[in-house]
């Protein structure tokens, strides 16, 4: 089964198609049986082959494996008679084209359900990817284009993320912008290493130059040997990590429930898009 999308927004629709088996061996899909069911319209191989736009040695190569694996006849032949002669199904093979009837409306019914909730399958679909996508950079944050402002050398991009509540900004080289198709309402992620984050407490309304600063509330502090990983809660559900010596954690007084903010320069921020 498999899902198709296409740009603009258009409807998500799911597709499948049902195959018979036989001790793992392909019986036949869709084709084989619409040929089983041509032979019992026209009465004639030839006919079916040529109705189903295939060779007569292509559809009495079909009926043989169908025969073989069915473990009995799907077809035979009329001898002689007022019309000379001819070919039909056998009522193993009339059962068989029945049945699968009956099997592929249910199945329509099947993949019409679940196309109802394509968008949702597809949502998760790319969530799936995304959490296989394997990177050194602790900070992976997705998002779209909300606002793209051109430069000379350089473009500031700005990200919508859910979860951060508010916007990403990053600094890229116009060329990169360009090559990697950051328009408005694109999707991309932002990957910022936690040793390029600072963490601040009680600013006292002071004014940094870095143009990202996430506000939260410090939800874990994992120190070691050297430095100290703080992690904050943002209120929209996301988290950022940082990497800090443990001096400046003490200094700081970082601790689970703690108010903080995690600062980072635009430039420190790097983007990408979804393969």
């Amino acid at each position: 089964m498999t899902a198709a999308a296409q740009q603009d927004g258009a409807r998500i629709e799911l597709r499948g198609s049902v195959w018979m088996t036989v001790g793992g061996r392909s019986l036949g899909g869709p084709g084989r049986v619409e040929l089983l069911a041509y032979i019992a319209t026209h009465g004639s191989i030839s006919q079916a082959a040529k109705a189903m736009g295939m060779s007569y040695k292509a559809a009495w190569d079909a009926i043989d494996a169908m025969n073989q694996l069915a473990g009995e006849p799907l077809v035979e032949r009329l001898v002689g008679g007022k019309g000379g002669g001819g070919t039909k199904l056998t009522e193993r093979g009339m059962r068989l084209v029945r049945s699968f009837g009956v099997i592929e409306r249910a199945h329509r019914r099947f993949v019409d359900q679940l196309s109802t909730q394509a968008q949702g399958v597809a949502d998760d679909f790319l969530l799936i990817r995304r959490m296989g996508m394997r990177t050194s950079a602790r900070n992976q944050f997705f998002g779209t284009v909300t606002r793209v402002t051109p430069g000379a050398v350089n473009d500031e991009i700005e990200l919508d993320v859910p979860g951060m509540g508010q916007k990403l900004v990053a600094i890229v080289t116009h060329e990169s912008a360009q090559s990697l198709g950051l328009v408005l309402g694109a999707e991309a992620f932002a990957l910022v290493k936690a040793s390029s984050v600072i963490v601040v407490t009680d600013d006292q309304g002071a004014r940094f130059s870095a143009r990202n600063r996430l506000r939260g509330t410090v939800s874990r502090v994992q120190k070691g040997a050297v430095n100290t990983e703080v992690v904050i809660g943002l209120p929209g559900g996301a988290a950022v990590a940082a990497i800090i010596t443990n001096e400046s954690c003490d200094a700081l007084g970082l601790a689970p429930g703690t108010a903080a903010s995690a600062l980072f320069k635009a430039s420190s921020v790097i983007v990408g898009v979804p393969a």
